[in-house]
């Protein structure tokens, strides 16, 4: 038997996260943000005592997903639904940088590590009160219900089922720059080119005397987004003017985005397809966050 141990927050509804995934595409918070999250908490737990454990990989699924934004009657695009900032003393609007957001309901399902048995009622009651005041993709969390404990047998069929039947109904989110990897080798495309080849929506109409008939389609199929993954370094390690922690080395970095496809927790076959955890490749100056399927 192979036996994995699972803590899985279901259904925190969160208030106002952030949607501005990275400098360029707006929609589901980014896979940092979610690792981001989790990492905290791993660090409140060890500032309580739990120095051992470990919160190994993360799996997000989506239940609900409302960003926030606008399209009036005739309008081709959609407006940033934005807070306003209190008026100036003249009376006017302060400027400000607009900034996308969301309201979303999803689950986490965590992989943990390093949990002594003795130690299971503490460290329940440590996630449930530090969940209610955290911060998930820069937003509030509205209710979340009791954390849980999941043990999972891989090589048993209904174990896998029922620990995926928690993450249901909603979609996860897995990797898959396999797809931008093999087009960009086989079609001799760079990354830009190869990650819009498989968002873009074709149409073409087909004209039978006068019927004309009008097909829509993706290179592949799949609910395939861009979902951003990490940065890359563009400068040399080094120190900032005014950079938040003094102690630690300092570069300039830029986003790096990749494909991901939402599926439904029942076509998932192996939990590591969308359990991501933290990648460093500093040869490549890469820092990312990476499904365990493909690490």
């Amino acid at each position: 038997m192979n036996y994995r141990q699972f803590l899985l927050l279901p259904r925190l509804k969160i208030h106002n996260a952030n949607a501005m995934s990275s400098p360029y595409t707006i929609g589901f918070p980014a896979m940092t943000a979610w690792l981001g999250a989790v990492h905290a908490l791993q660090r409140h737990l060890r500032q309580h005592g739990l120095s051992e454990v470990e919160l190994t990989g993360t799996a997000v699924s989506c239940h609900q997903f409302d960003v926030q934004t606008y399209q009036g009657p005739g309008d081709f695009v959609h407006s940033i639904i934005s807070t306003a900032n209190p008026l100036d003393k003249d009376g006017s609007r302060p400027a400000f940088i607009e900034e996308a957001r969301c309201h979303l309901e999803v689950s986490l399902l965590i992989e943990i590590q390093g949990l002594d048995s003795d130690d299971d009622q503490r460290f329940i009651e440590q996630v449930n009160q530090q969940v209610q005041r955290m911060k998930f993709a820069g937003g509030d969390v509205l209710s979340a219900k009791p954390v849980e404990f999941l043990s999972v047998d891989e090589d048993d069929d209904m174990s896998m089922k029922k620990a995926l039947h928690k993450l249901m109904l909603g979609y996860v989110l897995i990797e898959r720059r396999a797809l931008l990897e093999d087009s960009m080798r086989q079609e001799s495309k760079d990354a830009l080119d190869a990650l819009l080849d498989y968002l873009t929506i074709q149409h073409r109409a087909t004209q039978d005397g006068e019927t004309v008939t009008w097909e829509s389609k993706r290179k592949t199929t799949g609910w395939l987004v861009p979902v951003a993954v990490g940065f890359q370094g563009i400068s040399e390690l080094g120190t900032a003017k005014n950079q938040r922690d003094p102690d630690t080395p300092h570069r300039f970095a830029e986003s790096v985005v990749t494909l991901g496809e939402f599926v439904m927790p029942y076509r998932i076959n192996n939990l590591n397809d969308m359990l991501w955890q933290y990648r460093v490749d500093l040869q490549r100056n890469l820092y990312l966050c990476q499904t365990l399927s493909n690490a």
